[in-house]
């Protein structure tokens, strides 16, 4: 005899956790940070063909403080990194960050001491979308994982800030690609 079979038929049983996840689930709001061209494919990604409006994100955010989902579409150059991390800064919690590309997630084909060789070494990114540049049906599919797989799932409360901060001391350790030289490692 559990407490289900207690309750008047039309009660259902969840967690506030799970509730505020569903609900984060339908309202994301990306910011955008085009930096190359992947950010046209970004852009495309609101367009018409593709409509992001049907899944509730038709309008990228201009300020970071009213943004939950930073799209990093592009290379990162060594003087643009402080930028994108102080956009990142901006963002109120929780938040979550999508490296769009093959020059946001490794460098790409810049591998030279004036491109950050991955938006992970100041960035804490929970998904990396391939490609050169990447097609808007996969930021797409991107953003469907996202949300099934880490949006749902994120915890609220003090558990949500100790993630937080766990998050954030991985990002601050990662290791450098390059020596101090400028030679691959």
């Amino acid at each position: 005899m559990g407490i289900e079979e207690q309750l008047p038929s039309g009660v259902i049983l969840t967690s506030i956790e799970a509730i505020a996840g569903w609900m984060r689930q339908a309202s994301f709001w990306p910011a955008t940070m085009g930096l190359a061209c992947c950010a046209i494919e970004m852009m495309s990604f609101g367009a018409p063909r593709f409509d992001a409006g049907r899944w509730g994100q038709e309008v990228f955010r201009a300020s970071p403080r009213q943004a939950d989902l930073l799209i990093v579409s592009g290379r990162v150059s060594q003087k643009m990194a402080p930028v994108v991390r102080q956009v990142y800064d901006q963002m109120p919690n929780p938040k979550w960050v999508i490296s769009m590309g093959a020059c946001a997630s490794s460098g790409g084909m810049f591998n030279n001491y004036a491109i950050v060789q991955g938006c992970d070494h100041f960035l804490p990114v929970d998904v990396y979308l391939p490609g050169c540049p990447p097609r808007p049906d996969m930021l797409i599919d991107a953003v469907f994982k996202l949300k099934k797989g880490i949006v749902a799932k994120t915890p609220i409360g003090p558990d949500m800030v100790a993630q937080i901060e766990e998050r954030e001391a991985e990002a601050l350790v990662a290791p450098s690609t390059m020596d101090q030289k400028g030679l691959m490692r």
